[in-house]
Formats: C-alpha cells, structure tokens, sequence
C-alpha cells in the first residue's frame, strides 16, 4: 500500500492515527520535516503545525492538499518500479531494492502474496501504485497477463526447484 492510501486510511480510522501516520510519511517515507512538506504542499506551516498537535483538524480543501502533495513526493522520490509478486519467504531473500537498468534506476518493490486470489490482486494494486512492469510466478502470470496494461515476466525458479525436490527426497527417505 503507498503512502497516500495509508494515510487515507489512518483518517477513517481516528485523528491519532492520521496524525501518527502523516508524521511517519513525512519523516521516513518523504525524508523531510514539516516546514519543509508544508512548502511542498502550499499550506502554511502553522496550520500544519496545528494539524499534528491536534489543535485543528484539517479541512477537506487541506486533507486534499496533503494527499496530493505525499502522491507528487512519493512518485517523484521513488521514480520508476518493477513489482515483485511472491510468498513473503521469497521476498525476504531479495537483497537489492534498487537496480540500473537501461540507465535508469529502478526501484524493486515487493507485493507479498500467499494464494492466487493474493496475487491477482496485487498485481491490479501493482498496476494502479504506478508499476512500469510485474515479475510473478508462472502459476498466475497467464491470468495477470490478461488482466494487466503493463509488462509481466514470470519468474523461473530453476535452482530452488531442484533444491526443493532434494529436500522432498530426504523427506521420504
């Protein structure tokens, strides 16, 4: 989920947790302090100041304001990225988070799935965060390939599925 509908979904949930959560987005996520998000978004500092005190609450016209501003910072700060579709376990092995290609630098980003249903899924939410390309399974890459606008090549575990029939074999031996 992308920084914007996390906070989206903080100021349903309460006025704490949108406060917690923009101050997490802006501190880790953008890298900037809040002066500094303030002149991004075009809201005066003080009345962002109030917002996170929570000696104000933020207008819709503001809310939108904020919501615009993390999606232009996000999408500017994290460029271009490949989706990554896998069981967490797979994902835990990816070192690289970035990676030159063509030039470019391109962000690896992950999308954890357990079941089919997961991973379709992720793959339209893939798609809508802005992924230039999707890189899943086999089992579900026909079905994606159907679905998606953008590019999918499908993983091909050559090495850990041999690995995995050996461990298989010393199981039944």
């Amino acid at each position: 989920m992308n920084a914007a509908d996390k906070i989206i979904d903080a100021v349903f949930e309460s006025d704490e947790s949108f406060r917690k959560v923009l101050s997490m987005t802006i501190k880790e996520e953008l890298n900037m302090n809040m002066a500094a998000f303030a002149e991004h978004a075009e809201i005066p500092a003080s009345t962002l100041y109030k917002i996170m005190s929570g000696k104000r609450e933020p207008n819709v016209k503001t809310l939108r304001q904020i919501i615009r501003t993390v999606k232009r910072l996000e999408g500017s700060e994290k460029g271009e990225f490949i989706a990554v579709i896998a069981a967490r376990p797979v994902l835990d092995n990816i070192s690289e988070t970035k990676r030159k290609i063509g030039g470019n630098l391109c962000t690896i980003r992950e999308y954890s799935a357990t079941t089919m249903e997961d991973a379709i899924i992720a793959a339209v939410r893939a798609e809508r965060d802005g992924a230039k390309a999707l890189v899943c399974a086999p089992i579900v890459s026909p079905t994606i390939e159907k679905i998606l606008r953008i590019p999918v090549a499908t993983i091909m575990p050559k090495n850990s599925l041999l690995e995995a029939i050996e461990i298989g074999l010393k199981k039944i031996s």
